[in-house]
């Protein structure tokens, strides 16, 4: 009933609906807005109930309750903020199942395994927990002997080598006297360290998608569509009961050759962390067949019916007298930072009535048959308003022309759980192949008259054509929008920088641009996305600048020293930029930075017109000419330093240092570990700077070392170190 706008007015007499009818409505939309009210009354009630429960209750709620129960807010991590405004940050600073858990962590103070339990109720990150001392080198009574302890090098036992020095080492080693915990030089194998290893990557799935064959041998596959070497990551699986130690099948870690060899059926098959199919997605590769070597050089040959397998590099090889004949599919986990670019994790979908759908099991096949039958709809004046949905992770290697006229709104999508690629291959040897994207004013009639307001399309007839591309990985051209449009946005896609990329994640066409804007008066929105180049081809006399908008994204030239936002043969983009959370590799020129706020602009930014905007919490290259600058790096450091020298040594010292710049690795744009505390809590909320600013690392980090601190066993040091 509260979610019903009629609620009350369906009480009233039916003399005075007949009435209110006659007179246009008036009493009911009345009514509405009252009842609305009363909704949010009713559900305000209802919720009192439920705030009882740390479980139900809202979350400006668990605070209150954290404190009933003594839990104290860690204020090195930062102060929570408004409940509207901070409220996934809030979360971060007072995670609801710490809360949950105070009082029953406080009865376990001093277990091990509490630590791995600290690490995913505070920070969310699987972690697992190891005690030093039982891998220091020491003489042991032979009368007692600990067989469990670290033993002295076995160079026969390949598996405990691969895993030396990580999480999972089981080898001993000669007592390092620095402390874990130390700011400066923190060791390792002492009797009092505890290690905390922590996951910051997380997993991704692909499910039944087409691998890349080589176009060299085609016994030769890749597990990523892209032809690069990725490394497969492990599916985790819950620990078996609260006092386990995780081990290498709970944490998403990379799957390592040794530990594949050595339990191929922990990894291999259906519904674990990958599986081949040859030539049908009903016929799984039996694990039997499967055997794991080192495809570094392709130089491995398998025999009959044997496939081999190098997890460390994402490589197939099928024998090459029993090549597949009919394709290669497979499911397997990737690695990256945050559900951004694309990809089979959750994320808003419009619902919608107007649905063409797209996919193997579907009876349309192909994209451009679906643009196809939604013209024929169009030409009914049917369906102005539609989605075409891909229905499946597979690749769809098509010409796609998309035209929209005025009125008309179009989503090209993925379902939800899927991550469809779409390549753009070179089908003409005289022009270019991008996608285009067309924007076109209302069709004519039969007299060459526009159609009257009266017959055309319900859904905004004066708007220009919008278009949403959403959960899709665009790949070997780009995409170019020209024409009358209202506004085209791009969420949760990923247009490849350099269109490809080669076996080490190298762009193959660094140059070229994957979004090109020809003369259009489309307002451009990009949301949670990597995209490579942007071209901008604008008049600049007969028109505005055009509006982009760019948050939560990756726009990436392949270097600091190409232009990652600019115009052909000219000296700036006539374009009027809005960027937040985002980091930029690549040099950006551009009319007017309306707003840039907790950014990394890793290249020189110039504008035309300093004057106009501003620009909040971010990194700009030395030598930039921006708008005016607010709390930004380096200029804060600069500013402290006392001669030219430290200036100098400071705005060195003082730049984004990432663990990779090359799309396709998992480590992605992630800020590497030695990378200044400016730029890694110089966000306006104390967060990092950057696409992934939304994660609240730093937030998470000191509030798990704070509890450490808590729990830790007496007597004992515990340190966070981080495995990816």
């Amino acid at each position: 009933m509260t979610g019903k706008p009629d609620r009350l007015y369906n009480l009233l007499p039916a003399i005075h609906r007949i009435r209110d009818a006659e007179q246009g409505y008036p009493l009911r939309a009345l009514l509405q807005v009252i009842a609305e009210q009363v909704n949010v009354v009713e559900a305000g009630v209802a919720q009192l109930y439920d705030n009882w429960f740390i479980e139900t209750c809202a979350d400006w709620v668990v605070p209150y309750i954290g404190d009933l129960v003594g839990y104290g807010v860690v204020h090195e991590a930062g102060e929570p903020g408004d409940a509207v405004t901070s409220a996934a940050r809030n979360k971060i600073l007072i995670p609801r199942r710490d809360v949950a858990d105070t009082i029953r962590n406080r009865r376990r103070k001093g277990a091990l395994a509490l630590l791995e339990e600290l690490a995913l109720d505070v920070a969310d990150w699987p972690a697992r927990a190891v005690e030093f001392y039982k891998l220091l080198g020491w003489t042991q009574n032979i009368n007692h002997l600990h067989l469990d302890r670290g033993g002295t090098v076995d160079l026969r036992r390949g598996d405990a080598l691969d895993r030396l020095n990580g999480a999972f080492d089981e080898i001993a080693h000669t007592v390092d006297v620095r402390r874990i915990n130390s700011p400066r030089a923190p060791g390792r194998y002492n009797i009092p360290s505890v290690g905390l290893f922590v996951w910051r990557l997380k997993h991704y799935s692909i499910t039944q998608a087409p691998a890349h064959c080589e176009d060299r041998k085609r016994h030769h596959y890749t597990f990523s569509i892209l032809g690069n070497d990725a490394p497969l990551f492990t599916k985790p699986t819950p620990e078996p009961s609260p006092t386990h130690i995780a081990d290498e099948m709970n944490v998403p870690t990379p799957i390592r050759r040794r530990g594949f060899e050595e339990r191929p059926e922990d990894y291999y098959g259906v519904g674990k962390s990958l599986v081949i199919y040859r030539d049908s997605l009903n016929n799984a590769v039996p694990l039997e067949n499967i055997v794991v070597a080192d495809l570094t050089d392709w130089a491995y040959q398998p025999a009959g019916h044997q496939v081999a397998v190098d997890p460390q590099l994402g490589r197939i090889v099928f024998s090459a007298r029993r090549p597949p004949q009919e394709g290669v599919w497979v499911s397997y986990h990737y690695g990256f930072s945050a559900g951004i670019g694309g990809g089979e994790y959750d994320r808003p979908i419009r619902p919608s009535a107007n649905v063409i759908k797209v996919g193997a099991k579907e009876e349309i096949k192909r994209i451009a048959d679906a643009l196809a039958k939604w013209r024929e709809y169009r030409a009914r004046n049917q369906w102005p308003d539609a989605v075409i949905e891909i229905t499946d992770s597979g690749c769809y290697t098509e010409q796609l022309a998309i035209e929209l006229h005025t009125g008309e709104r179009l989503e090209l999508r993925a379902a939800a759980n899927r991550r469809p690629v779409i390549r753009l291959l070179d089908f003409y040897s005289n022009r270019p192949d991008a996608m285009q994207i067309t924007g076109v004013d209302a069709p004519q009639t039969d007299k060459g008259e526009q159609k009257p307001e009266s017959e055309a399309e319900p859904c905004g007839s004066k708007r220009a054509g919008r278009l949403i591309l959403d959960g899709l990985l665009i790949a070997g051209r780009g995409a170019q929008i020209t024409g009358s449009l209202e506004s085209v946005t791009i969420r949760h896609c990923t247009l490849v920088p350099g269109w490809s990329l080669d076996s080490n994640c190298e762009p193959e066409q660094g140059a070229e641009p994957s979004l090109e804007l020809v003369d259009t008066t489309a307002r451009i929105t990009i949301e949670r996305s990597i995209l490579g180049t942007i071209q901008v081809t604008q008049n600049e006399v007969t028109t505005d600048p055009s509006p982009i908008n760019i948050s939560d994204s990756i726009l990436d030239a392949t270097s600091p020293d190409l232009e990652a936002l600019g115009a052909p043969d000219c000296p700036v983009a006539h374009a009027r930029l809005t960027i937040k959370r985002a980091t930029v590799i690549g040099r950006v020129a551009v009319h007017a930075i309306q707003l840039a706020e907790n950014c990394i602009f890793d290249g020189l930014v110039k504008v035309a017109r300093r004057q106009i905007g501003c620009m909040r919490f971010c990194y700009a290259a030395p030598g930039s000419r921006t708008p005016r600058r607010f709390n930004c790096q380096p200029d804060l450091v600069r500013r402290a330093a006392k001669d030219d020298a430290a200036k100098a040594i400071e705005t060195l010292r003082v730049r984004p240092r990432f663990n990779n710049r090359r799309y396709g690795k998992p480590d992605y744009c992630q800020l590497a570990n030695d990378c200044a505390e400016e730029i890694k809590r110089g966000a306006d909320d104390e967060s990092e700077m950057g696409v992934f600013h939304d994660l609240f690392q730093p937030q998470r980090e000191a509030n798990l070392r704070a509890r450490l601190d808590e729990y830790t066993p007496a007597g004992m040091n515990v340190g966070i170190i981080f495995a990816s």
